[in-house]
């Protein structure tokens, strides 16, 4: 990731934010989607939507996206705070966003300008059509898992060379 950054400390310090943000990015946003669907579901069944079972759901996907760590009830009112939910189903953007960028990132930095040319078209194309039919043309189909588990091995291997580096 940062082959070139020879001063640890620097690198130590770009590679903590990059994963924050990555995770953050990647798994919180796919938590507070689930989340989201979970109180849909059980709203479209009739039940109540109380802040007791609102905590027990949102706690439930803590200790789920985050586990080995322990999650403490502090957290549990988390969601009461997080005005994404006040306006439905757009989170899961931000994961299949991080994912599609890192998978054309990934794709320039391997395959150079073969793949840089169709994502200066993708960028260009403004929004002529649908974005996945948009990314499909940029290399990157976002109808498969491949983007989404590419970014978790890119998580990976920044993880991994954070780890080398304390």
């Amino acid at each position: 990731l940062l082959d070139t950054v020879e001063d640890e400390n620097f690198r130590r310090h770009v590679l903590n934010e990059y994963l924050e943000r990555f995770r953050s990015t990647l798994a919180r946003q796919t938590m507070f989607a689930e989340f989201e669907l979970k109180t849909h579901e059980l709203s479209e069944a009739g039940e109540a939507l109380t802040p007791d079972r609102l905590d027990s759901i949102y706690g439930e996907l803590k200790e789920e996206f985050y586990e080995p760590a322990v999650v403490d009830d502090r957290i549990a009112r988390e969601w009461m705070r997080i005005p994404h939910f006040y306006r439905a189903f757009y989170v899961y953007q931000y994961a299949t966003g991080i994912s599609a960028a890192v998978a054309l990132a990934e794709g320039i930095r391997e395959e150079g300008e073969d793949a840089a040319e169709p994502y200066r078209e993708f960028l260009a194309s403004g929004s002529h059509d649908y974005p996945i039919e948009l990314l499909r043309g940029a290399g990157v189909d976002m109808t498969t898992a491949d983007p989404i588990e590419a970014a978790f091995s890119a998580y990976d291997e920044a993880l991994s060379e954070f780890a080398d580096l304390v």
